[in-house]
């Protein structure tokens, strides 16, 4: 179970409430690692393809969501909501060096409540890791894209998820009701593709 996996009693989160929509997006080595063993990104990972699709999907919502040590880095970065999830406070607080986001501990607030004092209630969410982030969402992902970059492996590095690599990223995102639909390539000389993971209607 993800470390934010408790949810403090009365703020759980039901399908009705928001956010209007749940995006995941990673890319993963072969063995199912966001990044080395010291958590860092390594270059073998980052793709010019890849990184342009990531940054039109978070373009594409109202919030991005990650860990404290997790950021995208991108050209509009300075410009996005952010939810920062922690657990450094007790439920929520403002970040003092960006008036766009905010520190959130589920334990103690609701995503529901998190969103409202964010001044987005009902706006869609872009989840961009790191592992325990990822897999606290895992029941709540819309969609996720996952990318896949077959020739790099990361042994002893930090998995997308949780269950990696027990099991694979595919499998995790099976068992917690999405389907895999559309696949893109996104570079074809290094064959990295990205898979759409639809959340199943039986699981909606």
């Amino acid at each position: 179970m993800s470390a934010f996996g408790t949810i403090a009693k009365g703020h759980a989160m039901s399908a009705s409430q928001v956010p209007s929509r749940v995006e995941g997006y990673a890319i993963v080595s072969e063995d199912g690692m966001l990044a080395n063993s010291a958590g860092v990104m390594p270059d073998a990972l980052k793709f010019k393809a890849d990184q342009a699709f990531f940054e039109r999907g978070l373009d594409g919502v109202d919030v991005v969501v990650h860990g404290r040590h997790s950021h995208e880095q991108q050209r509009h970065s300075d410009l996005r909501r952010r939810l920062m999830l922690t657990h450094r406070i007790s439920a929520i607080a403002p970040d003092p060096s960006n008036k766009r986001a905010l520190f959130w501990n589920p334990a103690g607030a609701n995503l529901e409540q998190a969103m409202a004092v964010l001044g987005v209630p009902e706006g869609s969410i872009g989840v961009i890791g790191g592992t325990e982030v990822f897999g606290f969402f895992l029941d709540r992902y819309d969609v996720f894209y996952l990318s896949r970059a077959p020739a790099v492996r990361l042994p002893g590095g930090r998995p997308v998820f949780p269950e990696v690599p027990g099991r694979t990223p595919e499998e995790v995102l099976a068992r917690h009701g999405l389907e895999p639909r559309q696949k893109r390539i996104l570079d074809v000389e290094r064959a990295v593709a990205v898979v759409e993971w639809h959340r199943s209607a039986k699981t909606k």
